[in-house]
Parts: C-alpha cells; structure tokens; sequence
C-alpha cells in the first residue's frame, strides 16, 4: 500500500512551488525535535521509526495518487512528473529506536534535496509524534508496576492501525504483552486473553460459563470474577477449576480493597499460586497506589493508547540547513518568538557519571572528538535512500525493545517519579 498521499496538501505545494522558484534540488538537513517534553514529564522515549522507515519506502506515487492529484489539481505537470519517479535517496541519522530523550534532542535528522524531504514530513511527524507518546507513557507505567506484568489491551479505544502502532510502542518500552493480534502476528509481540462479561452473562450460571472456558482453555486460564458479586465468583471460580486456577481478573470496585479481600479467599481456598489480574481504566498513578497490594498482573487500555495525557508529544520537523546557489551550506532556523531553534547540522551524546546520566549534549557542526565520559546517541539508519539494518519487523522490534531497557538503566531514580517535574538532566548546545 502506497503512503504517499498520507500527507498534507501544503508539502506538495511547496513542492510546486520550489520547482518554480529553482530552490527544489538544493540541499537540505531537517531534523526532527521537541522543544519541550509534555507538561511534568521528566524524561521521553523515542519509538516509531522502524515503522517509518518502512512507511518511506512505501512513499511511491502510482498512477492512482498521480490522478487524484492532476484531477483536484493539486500540482502543477511538472511535479506530476517528478513524483511519479519519486524515491526518497538521501540519508537519514537518528537515535535509535527506544532510546531516551529530552528537549532539543535532535531525534531524526534527513538529508537530500528539498523537495525530496519536505514531503516526508507529515509522514514523519505522524509516526513519531504517536509512537512516541505511547512509548513514553507506557514506561512510565512500567517503573509504576515495578517489576510486575503489564499487558497493553488498548484496541477498542484506538483507530485500528493506531491500535497496532500502540501496542507495538508499548512493548519496546517494557510492556509484556498485548491483547491485539495483529501486533502479535506483525511484530511478534505475546498476545494475551480470556473472556469478557458478554461470556458470562451468555450462560445460565457464573460457574457453567467457568467451566466452559477451563474445558476449553485448561485450568491455566484467567477468570474474570466481577459480573455479579466478587466473593462469589471467586468461589465459583475455584470450584470449577479448582485450586490450580491460573488467574482471576478483576475490573470493577475499589481495587486496593478489593485485591486484597480476594488474596485472602484464594489463600483460604487453597489458591496460593492464582494471579490476580487488574484492569479498568488503569494509568500510571492507579498502577503506583496499586503497588502495596498483591496485584500480579496489569491490563492497561485507554491510558496507554492515548499517551496517558499527552497523545502526541509535540515533535517538530524544521529545515536547519541547506546549500546555497555556490553550494555552500548555510545553517537557517526558525527565529519566531517561543519557536526558536539553533540552526545547523547536529550529533547528539549523553553524558554519564557515575553510571547515571548526567546530561544530553548536542553538538552543533561536524564533531572533532566525543565529550568525555559520553556514549554517541545517533546512528544512520537509511543510506542513498536503502535502509542500513537489514531485519525483520520483529527483529527491529526487539532491538528497540532492548535498546530502551539499557537507556532507561541509565537514567537517575528521580526519572521515574510521577510527581510533575522538570526534564531529569539537562541539554546542553555546543558549537564545535
């Protein structure tokens, strides 16, 4: 499937327009950034762009793009002609996928001709911007949980492609499992679920519809006991499956009270080894005040689809450099008050003391040597317009995953307080 017109009317009327002006062909550096993190949020995580790359190079105008375009006259004949042989072939460097970021991180950096960029940029922004709020919000959710498992069941309050991309960005940043599986079959991504309440208010009895799904699931299987009345359906639940029951579920009521009434009957009927599984409407704070009591599992749904209050995180693509007519770069930035941004091509390094990070620091023009004490942030991802890392979707998919886990070890414990605070370390811009 084509993504080309998966974009604004504008990106292609500069296009026109620059064909125009004789500006079209020269040279250019975009980069992607944010100028500040959502409101309180002490740190970000960077997620998407491995679906990006594959939606670049489905950027490709077909005949069908190419008419809707002549027929709503969007373009002019000249650019018809050009995007019918489009290709992106330029460069792209960026950190990588489930890395750490903070203001003025330099996240994706694109390089080409002008036209050749600028029409990437509501893709790129759109990818980014979504997976990047469910990614944050989710490890925020993760370090809540700590430790315990966290599955991502968010489908029914997503688009159905969003859905995908959300569970996906959920699981690099720590997520166990998702309920979707079209994430499990793209991404290879553990899927999880049992029953809804539909199931049993479908049978005559609470324990008939228990003992319909362990004939068919085996007694592993997770209950969901809240249809009627708690303490009943936990014992109606061990009756039917006995005291090996995998699992109940619980998504009504006062949960920190609750989750401890129904550990005590478990324990009392001989359960000692049922997981206790909590949802309903869960975030990152009812996760936190979750944690003193004997929740096992934590099904998150609205929360982490919707970046738990920041559905997207405000990721920029600006044009910070290009040649002019004798080919000399020229560093350019926007100058608008509260949208200023430095100019010029950048490398990104994070400082480390003590095994904590301590500082990003963005070096401006081409580096000499690293700072001290630093690893480098930026990698390239795509060459001459061909992606680098030759993997599958789920091989890049567990790369970030495990990217994002060694990138978070990093970061001071202050990090992971939920409190609304100010970026954990700061960033910091220097001309080489």
């Amino acid at each position: 499937m084509s993504t080309a017109l998966f974009t604004d009317h504008y990106e292609l009327t500069m296009v026109d327009a620059a064909m125009a002006s004789g500006r079209a062909n020269r040279q250019a550096v975009f980069e992607v950034f944010g100028r500040q993190l959502p409101t309180g949020r002490r740190y970000g995580v960077f997620a998407g762009s491995g679906r990006l790359l594959e939606a670049i190079a489905q950027f490709r105008f077909s005949s069908a793009e190419l008419a809707f375009l002549s027929d709503h006259s969007i373009v002019g004949e000249e650019t018809l002609a050009w995007l019918a042989t489009y290709r992106f072939g330029g460069t792209i460097r960026g950190y990588h996928e489930g890395e750490i970021y903070f203001p003025g991180s330099p996240l994706l950096v694109v390089e080409g001709t002008f036209a050749e960029c600028v029409v990437l940029e509501t893709l790129i922004l759109s990818v980014l911007n979504y997976d990047s709020a469910v990614a944050s919000a989710a490890s925020r959710m993760v370090h809540a949980a700590e430790s315990r498992t966290l599955i991502e069941m968010g489908s029914r309050r997503a688009n159905e492609h969003s859905a995908v991309a959300a569970a996906r960005a959920a699981y690099i940043a720590g997520f166990q499992a998702t309920s979707n599986l079209e994430a499990g079959r793209s991404y290879g991504i553990p899927t999880r679920g049992t029953a809804a309440h539909s199931f049993t208010l479908v049978h005559d009895s609470e324990e008939e519809a228990f003992r319909a799904q362990i004939a068919a699931m085996g007694t592993s299987t997770t209950l969901l006991i809240d249809t009627y009345n708690i303490e009943q359906g936990v014992r109606a639940a061990i009756a039917a499956a006995g005291p090996t029951l995998g699992g109940v579920r619980i998504d009504s009521g006062d949960l920190p009270v609750v989750v401890r009434q129904v550990r005590t009957q478990l324990d009392s009927l001989g359960a000692t080894a049922t997981r206790i599984v909590v949802t309903n409407d869960l975030n990152e704070h009812t996760i936190a005040g979750l944690r003193g009591t004997p929740v096992d599992v934590f099904g998150v749904g609205t929360s982490v689809v919707t970046g738990s209050g920041a559905p997207a995180v405000g990721l920029v693509y600006k044009l910070v450099a290009r040649t002019s007519d004798s080919g000399e770069w020229v560093s350019v930035a926007k100058k608008s008050s509260h949208k200023s941004n430095p100019g010029g091509r950048k490398t990104a390094f994070r400082k480390l003391s003590g095994g904590h990070a301590s500082e990003e620091v963005i070096v401006i023009g081409r580096f000499s040597e690293s700072p001290a004490s630093s690893r480098e942030l930026m990698v390239t991802l795509v060459t001459n317009g061909d992606a680098v890392e030759a993997s599958t979707a789920e091989g890049l998919v567990q790369a970030a995953r495990d990217h994002n886990a060694r990138a978070s070890a990093e970061l001071p414990p202050e990090a992971f307080s939920l409190q609304p605070g100010e970026p954990v370390i700061p960033t910091t811009f220097v001309a080489d």
